[in-house]
Formats: C-alpha cells, structure tokens, sequence
C-alpha cells in the first residue's frame, strides 16, 4: 500500500510541506534560515538558546537582552516570509518562561520543546493561534506529556517530535542507552508513541507524530512516513545551506567531517552531545580546564563551579566560526554532505526522492 506524501496538518494550521527544520542553538537557525524554509512550505523554525549574549544594551540583564532579541529576530523572519514559522525553545533553560512568552506575545505559529519535559507550557500560552510541540526520546515522556496535559489543561500536544538517538546537539539519551543501538534506534521508538498516543484520540483527531534524529535524505522520509509518523524534523541538512546563519567555517567543518570525526562528549550540561572532533573536543574532554566567568546562568543542569567550560561561549564561538574555541554540533550522518547548496535545492531533492520512494 501507498503512503501519501502530504500537509503537515496541526489543527488549522497546515504546513504544506511535510518537513521540520530542526531548531539550531547557538544562532545556527535564526531568521535567514527559517525563513527561507518557510518559504519553500516547509516548517523553519529559530533557535531561542543563547540570544542574549550579545544584545547592544548590556544594561539589561540576560533575561531582558534574552527576550529582545527574540523578539526582534521574530519580527524579523515575519518580514521575510509570510508563511508560518516555529521557535524551539528548551526547558532546560532558566529564562524558559519568559522566552515563551515572547513567542506567543508576537503569535508564532508553533512552539516547540524539549531537553526536559514541557509540563507547564500550556499554562503560559495566552493566544489561541500558537500550536504546542513537545519533543521526546520515548513512548514514557509522551504518554506523561499528553497525561498531564490533558488532565491539567483540557488539551493535548497539537504534535510530537520524537526524537531518535542519532540526532545532533544535545540527546535525550544516557551513554548506555546510546550504545545499546539494539533497543534504541528511531523506528523503535517511533512506533511504541504512535501507540501511546492512538489511546488519546477517542474519536479526535490522531496526534500528528514527526519523526527526528538521523533522518537524512528522501529514503529516510518515507522509511518513516510508511510506519506512521505525519513528517519529519531534519536540522543537520539545513546547516549546510546558503541561508543558514552561522558562519561559513562551522559550514566547512561539516563538509571536512570523516564518519570518525563525529563523537559524543558528555556535556557540561549534564547530557551527552555529538559534535565534530576538533583540538578544542580533544582539551576538554581531557579535561582540560577553559576559564570562563558564569555571565548567563542560562542552563539549570549547568554547574559553573564544578565544569571545566562553558558550552554557551563555546557553541557561541563556534558560531561565528572560532572554532579553535568551540565546537559544531551534528547529527551522525553530517559527514555525509559534500556541498553548500540552497534551501530551495536541498528541499527540491528531498521532496522528489520521498516521494518517488513512497510510489515504488
């Protein structure tokens, strides 16, 4: 039986393009990016970690130069394109709430959440337009989301990201899960939520369920469209494009990658992240010591006193292309783009191979 490549339809809100672009941090995906996503029908989505950095007005605190930048990179893609957009923005943070609200005080179309479980996220939606999307590594936390939510706000997620173990940035996985690739692998996981969250429907309609981590080319779609999820989320393709904001460098050091190149480090966040080997991997995974000042205090799990960096300053390093002092994170399969191309032609070649996948 054929599968149908379609909408990506979140209540009223329809996505013409069945695709996600993943949320980036540190100002990886930002409002270029998005936007050029968006207006090839896709899902563009910015990145709310690691924005107040740098805002101008150093009077202001993290959290006001946080949410100001936010705001203003917001308005930003809205001039770029008229097609709906999303922001991930990650429970981990400690400005979550005031990140959240700047999004739905601007109506962005979808928010989506994770590292950690978005619990409270419903209660700080004041619009009716913005769509709500946990992001999740097991059946577990989306049968607690959807739980919680329902019982607590009289709603469900208007969509799930499930997230597969071969993803880039941080993971919601343990080492021992990361290596036990029998049990944890995305199709796996994928199925046992589309179970979870068939029992919710109780004649509504189904839970659209995307599929993340890994997902690399036009098979890889499909694959995941024939099991049942409604689209996918894709970030590592993206970075590898003209409009994607970050630096050329932190381009380049993608197309260099060799498969060996691609390692997962324990983050000083408390979560493994996989990123590209570079000298500065090698320090401080050694453990050696980068002296820094806590200016943020932007992360719960981060313990300045007892971490021998700090990933802020480093991804934000990275970012601009010092990468002698940070790193590129990725996800397992970015040593496999070859080129710098348009979102316009990687977006062409993903939806002509998914869809000639599904016909066959």
């Amino acid at each position: 039986m054929n599968t149908e490549f379609k909408n990506l339809e979140m209540g009223d809100l329809r996505i013409e393009l069945p695709i996600i672009q993943g949320g980036m941090g540190v100002r990886v995906s930002s409002s270029s990016l998005a936007s050029a996503v968006s207006n090839e029908g896709a899902l563009g989505v910015i990145a709310a970690v690691g924005l107040g950095e740098e805002c101008g007005n150093e009077q202001r605190d993290y959290k006001m130069r946080s949410r100001a930048e936010l705001t203003n990179i917001i308005r930003k893609t809205k001039s770029m394109t008229k097609n709906p957009f999303g922001v991930n923005i990650m429970c981990v943070l400690t400005n979550y709430d005031e990140l959240v609200e700047a999004a739905q005080a601007e109506s962005v179309d979808v928010i989506i959440s994770g590292a950690g479980l978005p619990l409270r996220l419903p209660a700080l939606i004041k619009n009716k337009k913005t769509k709500l999307v946990p992001i999740v590594s097991s059946a577990r936390a989306a049968q607690i989301i959807c739980s919680s939510w329902a019982r607590r706000y009289k709603r469900l997620p208007d969509a799930i990201i499930v997230e597969g173990p071969l993803a880039g940035g941080h993971l919601g996985y343990s080492l021992a899960e990361l290596a036990d690739e029998k049990n944890f692998y995305l199709d796996k996981i994928l199925s046992e939520v589309l179970t979870v969250t068939r029992t919710f429907e109780n004649g509504k309609s189904p839970i659209p369920v995307i599929a993340a981590g890994g997902i690399f080319d036009g098979k890889d779609i499909a694959r995941v469209m024939r099991l049942g999820a409604s689209g996918v989320q894709m970030g590592t393709r993206f970075v590898c494009t003209h409009e994607c904001d970050v630096s050329l460098k932190y381009k380049e050091a993608y197309i260099a990658a060799k498969k060996e190149d691609i390692v997962i480090i324990q983050s000083p966040v408390g979560l493994p992240g996989r990123v590209i080997r570079n000298e500065f991997v090698k320090k401080v995974t050694e453990g050696a010591h980068v002296a820094f000042g806590c200016e943020y205090k932007c992360l719960y799990t981060c313990d300045a006193k007892k971490v021998n960096y700090c990933i802020a300053k480093a991804l934000l390093n990275a970012s601009r292309g010092e990468l002698d002092k940070g790193f590129a994170m990725c996800g397992s399969n970015a040593y496999r783009i070859e080129k710098i191309v348009s979102v316009k032609e990687l977006i062409t070649e993903l939806v002509t191979e998914a869809k000639r996948c599904l016909i066959e």
